[in-house]
């Protein structure tokens, strides 16, 4: 078959695709949670769980959606469907791109009002606002932020500007130019607050911290723990990886390009645990103190130490820049998607969805103040939200991929698209994906609507 030219633009090398892949992957779940769920399960017993985690879900579900966005060359939803329809099935398939899509576009919605948080903090460690604060008062900061609508809605709407401002540009003078940019100021930042966390005098207490393996520790919520964070942390179901790969050259290997992705965004999260909690045992600090820790806890660090000026204005940037290279690809599906089937030019289609998204994540933000009490079956807005995405669209979609990939796209597609033979890998990634895949996200999904994770 010939190769198809996607009218979006492509990637000019295959380390701008990794780079783009790992800015969608290296997001506020690698640099807060990963770090944290590895402490409380058992350290380095959690970490050899979730690597197997990861090779049984993330790599072949990854291989799987960048095989079908290369093929087709489109938004997901009409990647999709040309594929089946390459592979005489039914077309009906397209629409799990398209829900993919959907998915990533409402985690948007909520995901740049906390990223609006982020860029507050950014101003408050500049202005020097933690210097000698107490755990009190720096509660009180952050409780008076979210009671604030005005000021939520300020760093939201910068937010949506910052994200909405890179997708206009397009893939060659935006996404692939902001992802140069951001990516590397992020490790260089990491460096830098690694090279701090080494003089902290608890590096090594940190490192017991995250590597001992406590096997004691370790149980099925624990196995739980570990499918849902390698599902959701590589971006999968959400049809961003299936754009991205329809920007992806035939060249390049889709195997050896995933799984440098994967290494890497493991490498970051857990280099981001030795920056974090050295700090905290440091300080003598809990480092189980939850979402508190990015928000109250690390800013106590930040005011009390020499130099915490400016090593929390690096450390709030560097989450910012996080979650600015992962929400550019939450929506960048949702942008395709409006130009082929609507026919609308890349700026139409980002104002669209760029407006659509800050009106949904007003009604989000005000679910921490004057909308604190509309509720839908107990769940405010910005829970609905998430309970929506993570619970139901994000492992469904998924689900949906890894059976559309493993038994009704032709053999000889995917082995052309993957550049595997047909010998033990090419047969070991379709086991994955055919048998160990879909049960594993199955057992996610069912935990998830149970409120096991």
């Amino acid at each position: 078959m010939q190769d198809k030219v996607s009218i979006h633009g492509s990637w000019s090398s295959r380390w701008a695709f990794i780079l783009a892949a790992l800015g969608s992957t290296v997001g506020l779940g690698n640099i807060w949670k990963f770090p944290y769920i590895v402490g409380e399960n058992g350290g380095g017993a959690f970490i050899l769980v979730y690597l197997a985690c990861v090779a049984i879900i993330g790599v072949p579900l990854m291989m799987a959606e960048v095989m079908i966005g290369r093929r087709g060359r489109q938004s997901s939803f009409y990647s999709v469907r040309d594929l089946a329809s390459e592979s005489s099935v039914s077309t009906y398939w397209a629409w799990v791109g398209l829900a993919g899509a959907v998915a990533g576009f409402l985690i948007f919605t909520f995901y740049s009002v906390v990223s609006g948080w982020l860029l507050a903090y950014v101003f408050h460690a500049a202005n020097g606002n933690f210097i000698g604060a107490g755990s009190d008062q720096l509660k009180a900061m952050f409780e008076a932020l979210l009671a604030d609508p005005k000021a939520l809605i300020i760093w939201h709407s910068v937010f949506v500007i910052l994200v909405m401002g890179v997708l206009i540009r397009g893939v060659s003078r935006g996404l692939e130019q902001a992802i140069r940019i951001l990516m590397p100021s992020l490790f260089v930042l990491l460096l830098l607050l690694l090279m701090y966390a080494l003089t902290s005098g608890s590096f090594g207490q940190g490192l017991d911290f995250l590597f001992d393996a406590d096997f004691s520790k370790l149980s099925w919520n624990s196995v739980l723990v570990a499918l849902g964070h390698a599902f959701f942390t590589l971006s999968l179901g959400m049809g961003t990886m299936i754009v991205y790969g329809s920007y992806m050259s035939k060249k390049e290997s889709i195997t050896t390009s995933i799984l440098t992705v994967v290494i890497l965004d493991t490498v970051v999260a857990l280099v981001a645990g030795m920056v974090i909690f050295p700090i905290v045992f440091a300080n003598e600090l809990d480092p189980g103190s939850g979402p508190g820790l990015m928000f109250v806890t690390l800013p106590i660090v930040f005011g009390n130490m020499l130099g915490g000026q400016v090593f929390g204005f690096l450390f709030f940037m560097m989450v910012s820049i996080a979650a600015w290279s992962s929400a550019i690809s939450l929506v960048e599906p949702g942008v395709t998607w409006l130009m082929e089937r609507y026919k609308l030019s890349r700026v139409q289609a980002c104002v669209f969805l760029g407006i659509s998204a800050w009106t949904i994540g007003v009604g989000a933000l005000l679910s921490f103040n004057v909308g604190k009490d509309w509720r839908f079956k107990g769940l405010n807005i910005f829970q609905l939200l998430d309970f929506m995405t993570a619970n139901i669209l994000l492992p469904l979609c998924g689900l949906l991929i890894t059976l559309f990939a493993g038994w009704w796209v032709k053999r000889s597609i995917s082995s052309e698209e993957l550049g595997i033979s047909k010998g033990h890998g090419f047969v070991l990634w379709l086991f994955t994906i055919r048998f160990l895949a879909p049960v594993a996200i199955s057992i996610i999904f069912i935990a998830n609507l149970n409120g096991k994770i």
